[in-house]
């Protein structure tokens, strides 16, 4: 697909490219649809589809579906990122899941009542969704080059800001949809946003910069970690050993492994481990052996190769923060259920909270942080001498995550003594995951499209996506763990309640994985990966 002529003398002036209003209220539309959806999910699974299960086993079993979906969201960008790279270009890509996405919205405003059916309408959406989340972020970034790529990290900023404020309507307005009009309108509505948003994205489809999709490469990733593998020295010879191949080995074995255990962990966390061990090992291996690859492939092959596994580790550490995040549409809507509900007079109208809404803090505060920071914060730490680098914001995001799931597990720890506690003590637990949030997911997605050799844009961000889908897999885990009679025998020996010592559990591993994050933030060197003119 050839580059289109206006967008490129926009770029190429300097100022901000005019397709970019199509992208955004894309953008905003599908996050109301895809948020409003999500943030019922739990409840409504509680309530209404999982009436069939004892009233003991249906919020382990919501939590379950919540995070088996959230996986799914996040594993689907690899499929996307690879057929957009390979074969359709972005673009095509995108529009054409975005119908796919459609069609799991209306299965789930039509089959309701109906387990598989509703079941199918998640698959579809989380295909759907996931399949264009890496796109959409990166498509952004093909709009710019080296002339107006200072405007990207606004519209970046922009583009979380309407994230949010797509998410902030929908957390407070389908919790009440869902009470009074019942599951057909709070999962339909939803669907008539997602095909709104369709629409306008389709609507731009002249004024786009489109990069067509990487062809055929003898120096890929794949093909140059490969050959790194195999390769038995680094010059033509014989008789070395193949370390990294072993240890790719045990990684392999080791998914086997996994999945052999299906029957016992659950397909889904078996298969999620298998991938897990085998991109962890294999990509240990090939850094191992990587220089052996050189000569068979250029050095720019294997010097991109070796940028992208620097960039995994990164992704690997954030893992920890998103276990904690995306546990605030399931955990601590839970631990809300079993909270006292403030009320609020409006125009002599009593208005109760719905636990689900307490979510729509989390979007209201993104929308007033990300200004403040960039208008205060940030300029008052580099006159302070302190340069906010993205490495540095997200080491401290990920430390503030776990601060706060300090504050909701002694929030919980009140409750399991007895007392009588309101849903407004949420606010603070909410106020320091949104602040973590704005630093690590925000500056994650300049991050991840900057880093990006060009060949693997796509690819690149749906590994960061995939790194969502890590942190299910570890939410996943802890809560299988805690059927365990031995786990719960030592959980009842702290003195805790299960779930507070899984809230404390979940700080301790946020802030490991920080102190980890931190120290490899001092080794890593950036890099400048956007376009080098606007026609490239």
């Amino acid at each position: 697909m050839t580059q289109n002529p206006p967008p490129a003398k926009a770029a190429a002036s300097g100022r901000m490219p005019r397709q970019i209003p199509y992208i955004i209220a894309n953008e905003g539309c599908e996050r109301f649809s895809f948020y409003g959806m999500r943030n019922i999910l739990t409840p409504f699974l509680i309530s209404t589809l999982l009436l069939f299960l004892p009233e003991s086993e249906r919020t382990g079993e919501a939590k379950h579906v919540f995070h088996t979906f959230v996986i799914g969201v996040y594993f689907f960008p690899l499929l996307g990122g690879w057929l957009a790279d390979r074969f359709f270009g972005k673009y095509r890509t995108v529009l054409w899941l975005s119908l796919v996405y459609c069609a799991g919205h209306a299965c789930l405003a039509v089959f309701e009542d109906n387990v598989k059916g509703f079941y199918l309408g998640l698959f579809l959406i989380a295909l759907g969704s996931g399949g264009i989340k890496p796109l959409v972020s990166s498509f952004v970034g093909d709009q710019f080059d080296h002339t107006n790529k200072d405007k990207a990290k606004l519209v970046f900023d922009a583009f979380y800001w309407i994230i949010n404020f797509g998410s902030f309507f929908a957390s407070l307005l389908m919790p009440i949809f869902l009470r009074d009009y019942g599951p057909a309108v709070a999962f339909g509505i939803p669907g008539i946003l997602m095909f709104v948003a369709t629409l306008v994205f389709w609507s731009g489809r002249d004024k786009y910069v489109h990069v067509p999709p990487a062809p055929a490469d003898p120096h890929s990733f794949t093909r140059v970690a490969r050959t790194a593998l195999l390769a038995r020295t680094a010059a033509a010879g014989a008789g070395a050993g193949r370390p990294g191949l072993a240890v790719a080995g045990v990684g392999a074995a080791g998914a086997v492994a996994a999945l052999a255990m299906s029957f016992s962990w659950g397909f889904v966390i078996a298969a999620c481990t298998a991938l897990v061990l085998l991109l962890a090992f294999g990509g240990i291996g090939v850094a191992m052996q990587l220089e052996r690859a050189r000569g068979v492939h250029p050095d720019e092959a294997v010097d991109g190769v070796r940028g992208v596994l620097r960039i995994l580790i990164v992704f690997a550490l954030v893992t920890p923060f998103w276990s904690l995040f995306d546990q605030k549409a399931s955990t601590w809507i839970v631990q809300a259920n079993a909270m006292l509900r403030p009320t609020l007079s409006l125009f002599g109208t009593e208005f109760r909270f719905e636990p689900a809404q307490m979510q729509a803090l989390n979007p209201l505060l993104v929308m007033l942080l990300i200004p403040v920071n960039n208008l205060f914060v940030f300029p008052a730490l580099r006159k302070l001498g302190w340069e906010p680098t993205a490495l540095r914001r997200m080491a401290a995001g990920i430390v503030l995550s776990s601060l706060s799931w300090v504050a909701i597990g002694t929030i919980q720890v009140v409750m399991d003594g007895g007392a009588a506690v309101s849903m407004a003590w949420q606010i603070l637990p909410y106020a320091l995951l949104t602040m973590g949030e704005v630093l690590v997911s925000a500056t994650g997605l300049e991050f991840a499209y900057s880093q990006a050799p060009r060949s693997m844009k796509g690819v690149i961000m749906a590994f960061w996506s995939l790194a969502v889908t890590v942190g299910s897999l570890w939410v996943l885990i802890v809560n299988a763990s805690v059927k365990n009679d031995a786990v719960l025998g030592h959980i009842e020996n702290t003195g805790l309640g299960v779930m507070a010592f899984q809230m404390y559990f979940f700080a301790a591993f946020a802030f490991l994985a920080a102190l980890a994050f931190g120290w490899y933030a001092t080794r890593y060197r950036m890099t400048d990966n956007y376009r080098d003119e606007a026609a490239a």
